[in-house]
C-alpha cells in the first residue's frame, strides 16, 4: 500500500517536473533551436496541428532557423502562424524556405524572461508539493484504517518527503541552468 502510493507520488511528481522542462524549452534564450518553434500551431486544412507535422524545422546557424514546409500553399500559412506567435518573431520567407532570425535579447529582457522563470519554477513546485501533500493524506486515511501500523507511516512520511526534495531540487536544477543560458550575452 505504501509503495503504491509513493509510486503514485513519483510518477504525478516526474510529470510536474518534465512539464516545468517542456515549458522552459519554449523560453527564446537568443540561440536557435528547434524546440523554440514546437507549440506554435498551423491551420493545415482546417485543423489546428503542431507546425512540425507541416513542415521541416532545422537550425541554419546559432541565430536562424529554417522552416521548410512540405507544401508550396503551406509557406504563407506557416509564417503566420509564427508571426502570430507569442514569441515576437519576424520571418522571411525566401521560395519555399522560411527562414526565422533569432534577434538578441536586450538586458532588460533578459532579466524579465529570468523572472518569468522564477514564476514559472515556484508554480512547479507548489504542485510537486500539492502532491506530496495528497500522498500524505492517503498515509493517514491508511492509518486511521488501521491498515498500516504508525511506524509504517512515519517510513511512508519519510520515503514522500525524499521524493518531494529530490524532484524540487531537479526543478532548482532546470531553472538555475536556464537562468544561465538565458543570461549569457
Amino acid at each position: 500500500m505504501i509503495a503504491d502510493i509513493r509510486k503514485d507520488a513519483e510518477q504525478r511528481m516526474a510529470k510536474a517536473v518534465g512539464a516545468f522542462g517542456q515549458l522552459l524549452k519554449k523560453l527564446r534564450t537568443g540561440r536557435a533551436h528547434v524546440g523554440l518553434l514546437e507549440h506554435i500551431q498551423v491551420d493545415y486544412y482546417g485543423s489546428n496541428v503542431p507546425l512540425n507535422q507541416t513542415a521541416n524545422v532545422a537550425v541554419e546557424d546559432g541565430r536562424t532557423l529554417s522552416v521548410t514546409p512540405w507544401e508550396q500553399k503551406m509557406v504563407a500559412v506557416i509564417e503566420k502562424a509564427i508571426q502570430n506567435s507569442d514569441l515576437g518573431l519576424m520571418p522571411v520567407t525566401a521560395g519555399t524556405v522560411i527562414r526565422v532570425p533569432l534577434p538578441p535579447l536586450t538586458e532588460e529582457r533578459r532579466r524579465d524572461l529570468a523572472k518569468h522563470i522564477n514564476k514559472e519554477a515556484e508554480q512547479a513546485r507548489v504542485v510537486v508539493r500539492g502532491i506530496r501533500r495528497d500522498a500524505l493524506a492517503d498515509l493517514k486515511e491508511l492509518l486511521k484504517e488501521r491498515e498500516i501500523t504508525e511506524d509504517d507511516d512515519r517510513k511512508g512520511q519519510q520515503l514522500v518527503q525524499e521524493l518531494t526534495d529530490r524532484h524540487v531540487a531537479q526543478i532548482e536544477q532546470l531553472s538555475t541552468d536556464k537562468q544561465k543560458e538565458i543570461m549569457q550575452v
